[in-house]
């Protein structure tokens, strides 16, 4: 079995002596895969799994003890992704430090002093956390509102947060920036959201002045298969889906979608399908075409 580098822990590029390699040979390990980047300025060995375990390890070697980790960040410590596109690449984590403590002057990590409650505090493995529902909640109040929104279900999804829970704590904040926002976005948290655009769709459905879809209906097709519609209105037989190019980009993906929703058009259920482009940006045509099938006019879009 080969022997890991630093022995499969992860370190700052600062401390690359002790590893025993020089500043540029890690760079260029990075670079040819041996190494992966875990947060800004912290390596590890490219085999080894990404545990809480690791993240927790790699947070501990930026964070000061006093520090609490938070938003994106926080999630990410729970094992949830919740990174916008263009958050997921910049591995710059989130700390918040009590007032009248300074704060972190590690480059590579963003400070901030908020209102903080010991309550909103978790300790995991001797690092500190804003709790999974504080998590939630400053996602909401804080992020722009489809990302704000698909935090908050993969929050749920994982069954860190029920969306009970993150309505009855923001109703007990007062004078928070966003809280407006947080409190709209609460009431339509999904748990059963297996996807960012799920969460962006059913936004814009929502925002479009359409009934609440239901999320995962489950249709059994003419040969007996349960199939799962991702947003639904089963009233009119009609589903709405985003492919993403996570999930739908391949040949393969797409001949899986096309057999999946040709059984279910067997049954009577028409689709309406959208994708990054028809989600964000002026074409409406995702929220017309649903329109038709409710017999209702969309209100203009928001965002």
């Amino acid at each position: 079995m080969p022997t890991l580098i630093f022995d499969g822990h992860p370190f700052l590029l600062a401390d690359h002596g002790d590893v025993g390699l020089s500043r540029r040979q890690v760079i260029e390990a990075a670079q040819a895969g041996a190494l992966r980047r875990v947060l800004d300025r912290v390596y590890i060995d490219a085999a080894v799994r990404d545990t809480r375990a690791v993240r927790l390890e790699s947070i501990r070697l930026v964070a000061p003890p006093q520090a609490v980790v938070a938003d994106e960040w926080a999630a990410w410590v729970y094992g949830v992704d919740a990174f916008s596109p263009s958050q997921r690449h910049r591995m710059i984590p989130t700390l918040l430090v009590p007032h009248g403590q300074s704060r972190s002057r590690i480059p590579g990590v963003r400070c901030r002093q908020p209102k903080l409650s010991s309550e909103d505090i978790h300790s995991l493995d001797r690092v500190l956390l804003t709790t999974p529902v504080r998590t939630t909640s400053d996602m909401l109040r804080k992020r722009w509102r489809p990302h704000a929104l698909s935090s908050a279900d993969t929050m749920a999804h994982a069954g860190l947060v029920t969306p009970g829970e993150v309505q009855d704590y923001l109703a007990g904040l007062k004078g928070y920036p966003g809280i407006r926002q947080a409190r709209n976005l609460a009431t339509w948290i999904e748990p059963l959201t297996q996807s960012p655009g799920e969460s962006w769709s059913r936004l814009r459905m929502l925002d479009a002045g359409f009934p609440r879809p239901q999320a995962q209906w489950c249709v059994v097709d003419v040969d007996g298969v349960e199939r799962w519609v991702d947003l639904a209105y089963p009233e009119v037989k009609l589903g709405a889906e985003y492919d993403g190019q996570e999930f739908h980009s391949s040949g393969g993906d797409r001949a899986l979608d096309r057999g999946r929703r040709t059984a279910l058009g067997a049954r009577g259920i028409r689709f309406v399908i959208t994708g990054y482009e028809g989600i964000f940006g002026t074409d409406s045509s995702f929220e017309e075409q649903i329109g038709r099938f409710l017999g209702q006019t969309p209100l203009h879009r928001r965002w």
